[in-house]
C-alpha cells in the first residue's frame, strides 16, 4: 500500500481519490490479517464508513467510539498504526481492540458489545455541562450490537433527550458472527428494502431521533453528506449505513458460515488456516480443539435426551452449537448480543421442563451475573452454563480472558462447577451436569486444543489421583483446575527429582469443594492449587477454606492468575509467565517449602516470624500454625 494520507490530507482528497485508496485500505487488510491473524471480514465492511467518519469529524477533538472496536483497524490505519500492523494481536503489540495507550483517536477500550450509546450519552452530558457543544459525539455501531439490551436502554436515554446531539451510526451488514436476529433485524430489513423512499415514522424516530438513510454504506459521498446533515440538525440523530461485510474480498463476502468474521493465520487465496510449521519448517499436525469437542458431544447428548435445548448470544458457531443446530434446529435458540436475556429465557425453559445449556464465552458471562444468581440459582433451576474460552484466551487480551468467572461464581450457592481435563473427560462431566435437577452446573472449557487423554490411577470419592509417588512420605498435593492437570504433571518429575513425594489429584467438580478434598489434603506436607482463574475467590480460596472449616492444618498454597488485566499474548506463554506451568509449580513448591523451614527455625529462636514467601502469584493460607508443612 503506498503511503496513506494523515487526517488533515485526507479531508482535502478529491472524491475521485477515496476508491483507489479504499481499494488500497482492503488490499493491505487482506494481506496484513491473513497473515497474523485477526477480525477481518467486519473491517472490509467498513473501509468506506470510516474513511467518510475521519473526512467529516475532527478526531479525536471529536469523538468517535466504535461499537464492537474490532471493526476499527481501518480507523487504526488512518490515524497513523499501519506500520504496527504486523505485530497485531501478538504480546506487546497492536491491540485488536481500540487502545487508550496506542493513540489518543482511541478514547474508549471497547471490545464487549452494546455499550457505545451508553459512553455516548455520558460524554454528550459532559460537553453539555462544559459548554464543549461544538464537540461532536458520534456512536458507531453495527446491527448485530444492537440487540443487546445495553444498546436499547442507550437508544431509550438518547431519543429523550434533544439537548445531546449524538449521532449514532448504524453499520448494517446484517450480520454479527452470524446472520442477525430478532425482531430489529427484520425492521431494518425492511428499512433496506424501502431504500431511498424509506417510511416517515420508523423504531428510531418514534424514539426521538432524526433518522437519515438508509445510505450506500460503500459510498464515501453518501455517507458524508449523511453525516454532515446528521451533525447540522444538532440533535439526536441515526445514520443508516448499509453494508457488506467481507466487501471487496470474495471469499469474505460469500463467507456465509463467517468463519472470515474473525481468523488466524489463513492463506488469502483460499480462506483456509494455514498450516503451522515447526522450527525445523516441517507441518504440525493441529488437534482437536475444546469448542469443537463439546460441539460433538453435544449434538450426542441431545439425541439421547430430548429435553435437552440450548441458548446462546448469538455465538452458535464460536461457542460449537451448530452441530446441535444441525441436528434439532428447533432446539436451539440463539437470542442475540444479549447475555442477560438468554440466561433467563434459560431460566424459563428450565421452569417448562427442559435442561437448557447456555454456551457463552467466560468474559461475556460477567455482563450475566445478577441473572445466574437471582433467576436461575435462586430458584435451583437445571440449568447448565458451557463457558468457552474460559481462562487465558491469548491474541484478544485483557478484556477476552474468562478469567473472573471463578472469583464471581464461587458466591453462587448451589452452583457446581467442573473442570474437564481432556476431552473425554468434557462428555463425561457434560452428561453429570446435565443429570443434575437440583440446580445450576457449569463447565469451564479453554480455548485451545484438546490434548491426549489423561488418564487416572483411581478415583477416590469422585477425585481422579493422576499421580502419586510410589514410595516414601506423602509431602505435596497438588490439585489442578481441568487443563492445568497437564502442568500439575510436568511439574511432578521436577519435584520428584528433589526427593519430595508428590500426589496430583484433580477434583473434577471444583467448586463446591469435594467432601473428600481435605481429608486428603491432611494425609500431606503442603497442598498447591493451580488454575487459570484469579489467584483469590476460586478454588484455592475455597479448599483453603474447607481445611479451615474441617480442622486440617496443612497450608494451601494457591496458584493462578493475578488480580490485572493480563494483555495479549500467547496463551502458554501468559500461563507461564503467571507460574502456571511445570517449572512455575515446582518452583512455588520449593520456594514455599524453604520458606516454611525458615519459619521454625526463626521460631525456635524466638525471632519475629514473617509468613511464608510464596511465588508472585500465589497466595499461602493455612489453618493452623505457621510454617506447619
Amino acid at each position: 500500500m503506498s503511503q496513506l494520507p494523515n487526517l488533515q490530507t485526507l479531508r482535502r482528497l478529491p472524491a475521485g481519490d477515496l476508491v483507489s485508496l479504499a481499494e488500497d485500505i482492503r488490499a493491505f487488510l487482506v494481506e496484513r490479517v491473513c497473515a497474523v491473524g485477526g477480525h477481518l471480514g467486519p473491517n472490509l465492511g467498513a473501509v468506506e464508513l470510516t474513511l467518510a467518519l475521519h473526512r467529516v469529524f475532527d478526531s479525536p477533538r471529536d469523538t468517535l467510539v466504535f461499537d464492537i472496536g474490532h471493526q476499527a483497524y481501518v480507523h487504526k490505519l488512518l490515524t497513523g498504526r499501519a506500520g504496527r500492523f504486523g505485530s497485531l494481536r501478538a504480546a506487546e503489540g497492536l491491540s485488536g481492540y481500540p487502545s487508550r495507550s496506542e493513540s489518543p483517536h482511541d478514547l474508549v477500550e471497547n471490545s464487549h458489545s452494546s455499550t457505545a450509546l451508553a459512553y455516548a450519552d455520558g460524554l454528550a452530558k459532559a460537553r453539555r455541562l462544559t459548554s464543549d457543544s461544538d464537540r461532536a459525539v458520534v456512536a458507531v455501531i453495527g446491527d448485530g450490537a444492537l440487540t443487546g439490551g445495553m444498546a436499547w436502554e442507550g437508544l431509550n436515554n438518547l431519543g429523550a433527550a434533544p439537548e445531546r446531539p449524538v449521532i449514532v451510526v448504524v453499520n448494517d451488514n446484517g450480520r454479527s458472527y452470524a446472520p442477525t436476529t430478532g425482531a430489529l433485524a427484520a425492521h431494518l430489513s425492511e428499512l433496506r428494502r424501502a431504500g431511498a423512499t424509506p417510511p416517515r415514522r420508523n423504531f428510531f424516530t418514534e424514539l426521538g431521533f432524526d433518522y437519515l438513510g438508509p445510505v450506500d454504506g460503500h459510498d464515501v459521498g453518501a455517507v458524508e453528506e449523511a453525516l454532515r446533515r446528521a451533525r447540522a440538525l444538532g440533535r439526536p440523530a441515526v445514520v443508516h449505513a448499509v453494508t457488506v461485510k467481507g466487501k471487496g474480498y470474495g471469499l469474505a463476502e460469500a463467507d456465509e458460515a463467517d468463519r472470515l468474521h474473525a481468523v488466524g493465520a489463513v492463506d488469502p487465496a483460499t480462506g483456509r488456516p494455514a498450516a503451522p510449521t515447526s522450527p525445523a519448517g516441517s507441518p504440525v499436525t493441529s488437534g482437536r480443539s475444546w469448542t469443537s469437542a463439546f460441539g460433538a458431544e453435544l449434538a450426542t447428548l441431545a439425541a439421547d435426551r430430548d429435553d435437552v435445548v440450548a441458548v446462546t448470544a448469538s455465538m452458535l458457531r464460536p461457542t460449537g452449537l451448530h452441530p446441535m443446530r444441525e441436528k434439532f434446529p428447533e432446539r436451539v435458540f440463539d437470542v442475540g448480543i444479549a447475555e442477560q436475556h438468554a440466561v433467563t429465557s434459560a431460566a424459563g425453559l428450565a421452569m417448562g421442563g427442559f435442561h437448557p445449556v447456555v454456551a457463552i464465552y467466560a468474559t461475556f458471562l460477567n455482563r450475566a451475573f445478577d441473572q445466574v444468581l437471582m433467576d436461575v440459582a435462586l430458584h435451583r433451576l437445571p440449568v447448565t452454563f458451557v463457558l468457552d474460552r474460559a481462562g487465558i484466551t491469548g491474541p484478544d487480551g485483557p478484556s477476552h480472558h474468562g478469567m473472573w468467572d471463578l472469583s464471581v461464581l464461587s458466591a453462587v450457592p448451589g452452583l457446581r462447577i467442573a473442570a474437564p481435563r481432556d476431552a473425554h473427560q468434557l462428555g463425561e462431566q457434560l452428561r453429570e451436569a446435565v443429570a443434575c435437577q437440583d440446580g445450576p452446573t457449569v463447565l469451564r472449557l479453554p480455548k485451545a486444543t484438546a490434548g491426549p487423554a489423561i488418564p487416572e490411577q483411581a478415583r477416590m470419592d469422585g477425585i481422579d489421583i493422576l499421580h502419586r509417588t510410589r514410595s516414601g512420605p506423602l509431602d505435596v498435593l497438588i490439585v489442578p483446575a481441568g487443563p492445568l492437570a497437564t502442568a500439575a504433571l510436568d511439574a511432578v518429575a521436577l519435584l520428584e527429582d528433589h526427593g519430595l513425594g508428590v500426589t496430583v489429584a484433580d477434583p473434577r467438580w471444583i467448586l463446591p469443594v469435594p467432601a473428600s478434598l481435605p481429608a486428603l489434603a491432611a494425609r500431606h506436607r503442603l497442598v498447591v492449587t493451580a488454575e487459570d482463574g484469579l489467584r483469590t475467590g476460586g478454588m484455592g480460596t475455597a479448599l483453603a477454606q474447607a481445611c479451615r472449616d474441617t480442622a486440617v492444618t496443612t497450608p494451601v498454597l494457591t496458584l493462578g492468575l493475578p488480580t490485572a488485566f493480563v494483555p495479549q499474548g500467547p496463551r502458554g506463554a501468559l500461563l507461564a509467565r503467571s507460574g502456571l506451568d511445570g517449572p512455575g509449580i515446582a518452583a512455588a513448591v520449593h520456594a514455599a517449602m524453604a520458606g516454611a523451614k525458615d519459619a521454625v527455625t526463626a521460631a525456635t529462636h524466638q525471632a519475629t516470624h514473617a509468613s511464608a514467601s510464596p511465588a508472585t502469584n500465589a497466595v499461602m493460607s493455612s489453618g493452623g500454625r505457621d510454617g506447619d508443612i
